[in-house]
């Protein structure tokens, strides 16, 4: 018997669906929110939380999605939340299998693109590591010289590797409003010093391993952002989502080269 919470990639090619699932039916329990891709829904003890195929681009929602996105994107952070449990607690609830299969059994279609998570409170900041000049961060070497506040070196061009992964947060904006960067000192001010190195200590140990599993199927782990979240007993949770397509920059590794845009599966 298969106990892992995540499909395998065999299991999970069998569950791709040939349209994309854009809307979800009518569901006995409260709707709470809607997200560019994921619907949340409120259980009481917890929040169900499905993923649809809905693509996005610049926080705009466009008309057609990609067949499986939801799932694919749920099974790669159901797959990161086992790998990394001894590392950091996710938000996960305890027996989530048995218990996402208990409160979907009406709707089994819909299970390997869900998710039962606990109630936490989300910290107001969005964890990003770097370890690549690309998007944002390029943008903002050129304009400074610097990664975000943080020393680089001269003459990096677009998409080289930095020494080190650097750590950039950036605010939490709401639905519709977009992050911005926020430098070490004011995170460390919004959510208090030793918060703060807890969150930067964890995420640059998440994108280390992240990046060594990338490395060896061919891929590139250019940037991604982690988000946290602290219980009722004030311990820091990772939450959302964890090194998907959707949180992160993959590029191809065999046609990788610096001084361009690279090619991207993000």
């Amino acid at each position: 018997m298969n106990k892992r919470p995540y499909l395998t990639a065999t299991a999970m090619e069998e569950q791709l669906p040939e349209t994309a699932l854009l809307a979800l039916p009518d569901l006995p329990f409260p709707h709470v929110a809607s997200g560019k891709v994921r619907e949340i829904y409120d259980l009481e003890d917890a929040y169900l939380i499905i993923a649809t195929d809905r693509l996005s681009a610049f926080d705009v929602i466009l008309p057609d999605g990609i067949p499986g996105k939801g799932i694919i994107l749920t099974q790669m952070s159901l797959y990161w939340f086992e790998e990394t449990r001894a590392l950091i607690e996710n938000h996960l609830v305890p027996n989530h299998s048995e218990a996402l299969a208990g409160v979907l059994a009406e709707h089994p279609d819909l299970i390997p693109r869900a998710m039962l998570v606990r109630k936490l409170n989300p910290l107001p900041l969005e964890a990003v590591v770097r370890q690549y000049l690309a998007g944002s961060g390029w943008k903002n070497y050129l304009q400074t010289g610097t990664v975000f506040g943080l020393p680089a070196p001269e003459g990096l061009r677009e998409s080289a590797a930095l020494p080190a992964p650097l750590f950039t947060p950036t605010t939490k904006a709401a639905a519709g409003d977009h992050d911005l960067p926020i430098s070490h000192t004011e995170s460390a001010q919004l959510i208090g010093s030793d918060r703060f190195e807890q969150v930067m200590d964890v995420s640059l140990k998440l994108f280390s391993l992240g990046s060594a599993a990338a490395c060896e199927a061919g891929l590139i782990l250019a940037d991604t952002k982690f988000e946290f979240g602290t219980d009722t007993d004030g311990e820091l949770v990772l939450i959302d989502e964890i090194l998907t397509p959707d949180s992160s920059r993959y590029w191809p590794a065999d046609s990788y080269a610096p001084g361009r845009a690279q090619e991207a599966f993000d």
